[in-house]
């Protein structure tokens, strides 16, 4: 790409494109020469499964949508520049400094320019991020602080002139920043932050003070080396003339240079930590910040929801302290939604490596017979096609998150915000759970292989992990999603309407948890089981009667232990209600993806891989059905028996499906998911 080319100039695929499109669909799977007589990877009679057939090239085209061309510009960008790709072994100094070498190359010579759609473009930036994060997870989250977190802030929640001051610094990545939000002693509880932003009305100032040990900003991105910037959370203390002296006004986000622009020391009253060698992500540069008597200009409040004047007065369109906070943490979900969307983009990556390792690799077999592929074996089957087919379910589900985001920017709709709040909350914990357990998963299905760091299950591993603490910990957010589905229920008796997300809950709890139909219950023909209908009813059914239930739990119990407690006394029940609606949530937008697609042969694969998501969890799940006679015992054999026989089916064309993601070469450097030549270079690397 010439240097002046920038990344919107290409709004239809060249024919350039298309033909490294092809090359790198040739690169995928080469099978290994022969250990039997074919030389194909063959489905084995075991299965007994007619192959379908797939259209790649449409399916791949429906799956990547209309912002694949931004991200095969980074793809290759990455590909012809060896001296930014990260290898395996690496100190956590040189990571750290790859990573800002990554993303300065990325901004400037790759001319990829992300800052401006994070508010114009939602869906555009959260595309790149995907790809940036396939890179490396270190870079996707350093990117993700640099923009979302940091310059989202300042988008978000400043004004015009916070805009117009500190944007293009932000964009050409000479203002790399930080968010200073969490503390010592205070992560997901945010209300409870100690540092505290006091206002002297004198110097028209703002004093940023650390009170305490556990007031000291933690775990801050970019803070230990490079950040020159934080977005710090405070809490904003005002001056009076009454007797209690001061008024505390709650969180707010204020503007603290942190270094010297020019010199890049810390500033006075800064002290700077570094949070050191970590888990994982050891190319982000998390660190401690402490304040000593700070002091900022007025105007670095990010004033959007709430304002000081020069006297000292405070300003607000929102009459409370908790709306104000609702509405400031309420800007900052693109966080939530980012992690969840990146998340899909690693488990595609793991689940490929996996599925391309167990169609090449061979073991066993009948006596006196050639080995046969390790995914022919029922349980290697059982391990990756339901995760293959939950990959593609979360695909879909993130992407109409993505959509119910932007519109959001858009309109700024209440009923909207409230939407994606829960929305964004409850995917993400599910989502990033999910990726985690997979990992693991995808690595023991690679045997020893799957052991050796070349091969990137221990770096996706460990990088990922944090997903499920990063913007919320999965378990408070499924507590959030539990409560908007109460309050839902409340309303719902008090004659409120629903909100559009949850609207499905009117109609299960009017009709679902009567007495099931006992000619329903029993019916077993592959038409009824693979009916989305049907699917779609028995999760709802079990998601309307976990709500009715704990509803009637927390009634009960809040009359001897309180609201907190009868909270806690429940809080497994509460947060199975969360998952079962969530997997409720994720089939719809699947059902509805699979009845868009407008190829047929895709069509018909991704019903395949629906059905096989949809069945698999009701069979998780079997005692909850069976408890309540929702599904007969007759039945239950025939939907264990028929989640078995799709299996099978999507074994058949894995390949296909893995090669729909259309992942290049240098995402997918694990040898053991490369071509039959990888195998040599993989004995190089231990000297043979």
């Amino acid at each position: 790409m010439e240097s002046s080319q920038t990344v919107e100039d290409e709004s239809q695929p060249s024919i350039a494109t298309v033909t490294r499109r092809i090359q790198r669909l040739s690169l995928h799977l080469i099978p290994l020469p022969p250990l039997q007589c074919s030389p194909q990877l063959d489905m084995l009679t075991c299965a007994k499964a007619n192959k379908q057939e797939v259209d790649v090239a449409s399916l791949s085209s429906y799956m990547r949508g209309k912002h694949r061309e931004i991200q095969e510009k980074i793809f290759d960008f990455f590909n012809s520049r060896p001296d930014l790709q990260t290898p395996t072994e690496i100190s956590m100094k040189e990571h750290r400094e790859l990573c800002l070498r990554q993303l300065l190359g990325l901004v400037r010579e790759g001319k990829i320019k992300p800052f401006r759609y994070v508010v114009e473009d939602p869906a555009k930036y959260f595309a790149i991020s995907e790809a940036v994060g396939s890179i490396d997870i270190s870079l996707g989250i350093k990117f993700g602080v640099q923009y979302s977190l940091w310059g989202g802030s300042v988008l978000n929640l400043g004004t015009k002139k916070h805009r117009d001051k500190y944007f293009d610094g932000i964009d050409n990545l000479d203002y790399l920043g930080c968010f200073a939000m969490t503390e010592l002693h205070h992560g997901s509880n945010v209300q409870g932050l100690q540092t505290v932003a006091t206002f002297d009305p004198i110097t028209d100032e703002f004093i940023i003070d650390t009170p305490n040990d556990g007031a000291i900003k933690w775990w801050i991105g970019n803070a230990a080396v490079h950040g020159k910037f934080a977005t710090v959370f405070a809490r904003l203390v005002l001056p009076t003339h009454d007797s209690k002296g001061v008024s505390d006004m709650g969180v707010h986000a204020f503007i603290v240079p942190i270094r010297d622009l020019k010199t890049h020391q810390p500033l006075p009253g800064i002290e700077i930590n570094d949070c050191g060698h970590k888990i994982g992500l050891n190319g982000v540069d998390n660190g401690a910040l402490r304040f000593r008597s700070v002091r900022i200009p007025r105007d670095n409040l990010l004033n959007r929801f709430g304002d000081v004047t020069r006297d000292g007065k405070y300003t607000s369109s929102l009459p409370t302290i908790n709306k104000r906070f609702a509405a400031t943490l309420g800007e900052l979900v693109g966080g939530r939604v980012g992690l969840a969307h990146s998340s899909v983009g690693i488990l595609k990556i793991a689940v490929t490596i996996a599925v391309r390792y167990s169609l090449l690799r061979q073991q066993f077999g009948p006596p006196k017979q050639p080995e046969v592929s390790i995914l022919d074996y029922q349980s290697q089957q059982h391990k990756l096609m339901p995760m293959l087919a939950s990959t593609y379910a979360f695909h879909f589900a993130t992407q109409y998150l993505v959509e119910k985001y932007s519109e959001m920017k858009k309109t700024h709709d209440e009923q909207l915000v409230g939407d994606v709040h829960a929305l964004s909350a409850g995917l993400k914990s599910y989502v990033t759970s999910f990726t985690a357990k997979s990992l693991s998963t995808c690595r023991e299905a690679c045997g020893g292989h799957g052991y050796a760091a070349v091969n990137r299950f221990g770096t996706l591993r460990n990088d990922h992990d944090i997903f499920q603490t990063f913007e919320g910990d999965n378990t408070v957010l499924l507590q959030q999603v539990a409560a908007d589905l109460l309050k839902q229920y409340k309303d719902k008796f008090q004659g409120g309407a629903l909100s559009v997300t949850w609207n499905y809950l009117r109609e299960s709890m009017n009709t679902y948890l009567s007495q099931p139909n006992p000619v329903t219950a029993r019916w077993e023909s592959e038409d009824h089981l693979r009916d989305p209908k049907f699917q779609l009813d028995a999760f709802r059914y079990r998601t309307s009667r976990l709500l009715q239930s704990v509803a009637a739990r927390l009634q009960k119990h809040t009359k001897t232990l309180g609201s907190f407690g009868a909270w806690n006394r429940c809080l497994n029940h509460l947060l199975t209600l969360a998952e079962s609606h969530i997997e409720s949530v994720i089939l719809a937008k699947f059902i509805e993806a699979v009845q868009n697609c407008p190829d047929a042969s895709s069509q018909a694969a991704l019903k395949l891989l629906c059905d096989l998501y949809a069945l698999d969890r009701i069979w998780k799940d079997i005692g909850t059905y069976r408890n309540v006679d929702y599904v007969a015992p007759n039945k239950a054999k025939a939907i264990n028996k028929l989640t078995q026989y799709l299996s099978f089916q999507v074994r058949n064309i894995a390949g296909e499906f893995i090669d729909a993601f259309d992942l290049p070469p240098y995402i997918l450097r694990a040898p053991i998911a490369m071509q039959s030549e990888a195998y040599s270079q993989y004995t190089q690397l231990v000297g043979f």
